[in-house]
């Protein structure tokens, strides 16, 4: 049993997760979220606990960024697009029970923005022009698939410093 609501996208995510979990879930219906939608989320966030599951795309993340926005501290739950597709789309009711668990498992509360990583500090580190070196550390901290912009907000957020992923690449590299 999942003691928290965990927020989707649409009735076939809800039903995938169903499957495998004992879980109540809220259904967004994609971008046209409304704001009764986003006060049902605020109101469980309150009683019991909200985990974000979106689907790995554009329309997933500003939802995922819409709902955060509105209500701050909420769990995050994040996997790739790799392990979420199918040849023609891509979102969480494609993802098989073991990705879905790990990313249950590995949940991520943004904080208060911290002052962190520049512009500068990215493409020293190699990961402003390296996806390759993105999902190294998206990955490492089960942030999901992002650009360079978005994996430098996640990082700030979770007040992650230069000299931790310099060791974390480092161990890449070697």
């Amino acid at each position: 049993m999942i003691k928290e609501v965990i927020v989707v996208e649409g009735k076939n995510d809800a039903a995938k997760l169903s499957r495998y979990f004992d879980a109540e879930t809220i259904i967004t219906g994609g971008l046209s979220i409304d704001d009764q939608t986003i006060e049902l989320i605020r109101e469980a966030a309150k009683k019991r606990g909200v985990i974000l599951l979106l689907d790995p795309d554009r329309p997933g993340e500003i939802i995922r960024s819409k709902i955060n926005a509105a209500i701050p501290g909420l769990k995050n739950a994040f996997i790739f697009k790799k392990d979420a597709r199918t040849k023609r789309k891509v979102g969480v009711e494609h993802a098989s029970k073991e990705v879905l668990n790990e990313a249950l498992e590995n949940l991520v509360t943004y904080g208060k923005i911290e002052e962190g990583l520049t512009s500068k500090d990215m493409v020293e580190l190699g990961l402003i022009g390296s996806k390759e070196r993105r999902m190294i550390v998206s990955g490492h901290y089960h942030l999901g698939e992002c650009n360079a912009k978005t994996l430098r907000k996640r990082l700030a957020m979770l007040g992650v410093k230069r000299a931790e992923l310099e060791r974390i690449l480092d161990g890449y590299d070697s």
